[in-house]
């Protein structure tokens, strides 16, 4: 039986800390199915290259697209779109 993970990043801190994590889960148990979500909180299309590049992080499986907007308007757009997701 595979095991899906959902591994969900966001602002900048996600980013860094899901890197080691994603590296050390493959490690651990290469049949995990890990599937990476962007939700486009940091709506600098280059910064989040620069990030999933310098971090060697795969291309994300779910773009969400959140963009900008105030902290409850981007909880909400996130929970919609990763309900279409689940």
């Amino acid at each position: 039986m595979t095991h899906r993970i959902a591994c969900v990043v966001g602002a900048r801190p996600n980013f860094m800390k899901i890197a080691p994590l994603l590296e050390a889960l493959r490690e651990k148990d290469p049949s995990l199915l890990l599937e990476l979500i962007h939700t486009g909180q940091h709506y600098d299309d280059r910064l989040s290259k620069f990030l999933f590049r310098d971090l060697e992080l795969p291309e994300p499986d779910l773009y969400l697209g959140v963009g900008s907007g105030s902290h409850a308007e981007q909880t909400a757009r996130i929970m919609v779109e990763f309900e279409k997701y689940c």
